[in-house]
């Protein structure tokens, strides 16, 4: 495994490996990884001969700068476990690199950015799509792989790629969960013993949405959604979507057709997200 700092080690390594007729997956990551990293990192594998990990803590797509400076960080802990699975390369810039002085570019989809998830977090997803933008352009992948957890992103990603005419695939994997079925994050690791717990009201809540989805309205699946968290006195439901599943466009009255529930829940200043696709 090839672990690079610089643009210019990353390419070289990349171009190495291409030598050798290769085709190349990328699974862009912030670090502190778990099984659904590594999950992702499979996903890639079976689709591409060599796969590289980048892992970047990226300031841009985070609002507050406590925050960021609470994301948890491991880096000798990723490595391992990169290792282990075999990874090939693994990138691992600094923020100078990523937003050299003077820079002054950003990439943005004008209307998935800022709808949704995007009204909760304003500019995050200008500052997913600028970093991706710019992992892209340097690693050059023939596939990247996103987790289906943070439905919004991964489709404002599908979305770039196509509008900018990138010569790449993106895939979709499932969302990974504990066995409790709460959705997998770093930032699990922030929550208290009691909000750990009351953190499962996300998977259930949807659950109980997916388990009324067929024959009803979007007013039903807010009402029994919303109703589900109320019930759990440490959450406070930060937003809730019910959007048609490819385009995110919204949807009024019953549902038509395959249909994307997102939600985020904060537990103090720990902002989660789970969301599902239901056919009615």
């Amino acid at each position: 495994m090839q672990i690079c700092r610089s643009v210019a080690d990353c390419r070289a390594a990349i171009a190495a490996l291409r030598a050798k007729g290769k085709t190349i997956g990328m699974v862009p990551t912030m670090g502190f990884l778990h099984d659904g990293h590594m999950s992702l990192v499979e996903t890639a594998q079976t689709h591409t001969d060599a796969v590289a990990v980048s892992i970047f803590v990226n300031p841009s797509q985070f609002g507050e700068t406590a925050d960021l400076d609470a994301y948890p960080r491991d880096e000798n802990r990723d490595l391992e476990m990169l290792e282990n699975a075999g990874v090939a390369v693994v990138f691992i810039p600094e923020v100078e690199t990523m937003y050299p002085s003077g820079d002054e570019t950003i990439v943005e989809t004008t209307r998935m950015a800022n709808m949704l998830h995007g009204l909760v977090r304003p500019g995050h997803f200008r500052g997913v799509t600028t970093v991706v933008a710019r992992l892209f352009n340097i690693v050059q992948p023939d596939v990247a792989v996103f987790g289906e957890k943070d439905y919004q992103q991964l489709q404002v990603i599908k979305r770039m790629v196509a509008d900018l005419h990138m010569p790449l695939t993106i895939i979709g994997a499932p969302t990974v969960r504990e066995a409790d079925g709460l959705a997998m994050s770093s930032r699990n690791v922030r929550l208290t013993p009691e909000d750990r717990t009351a953190a499962l009201i996300l998977s259930q809540s949807l659950t109980a949405a997916e388990a009324t989805a067929t024959g009803a309205t979007v007013a039903d699946l807010h009402k029994v959604i919303a109703d589900t968290v109320a019930t759990e006195p440490r959450a406070t439901l930060k937003g809730l979507d019910i959007v048609e599943a490819e385009t995110l466009n919204t949807i009024d009255g019953p549902l038509h057709g395959p249909t994307a529930i997102m939600i985020s829940v904060a537990f103090g200043d720990i902002l989660l997200i789970d969301q599902r696709v239901v056919t009615p």
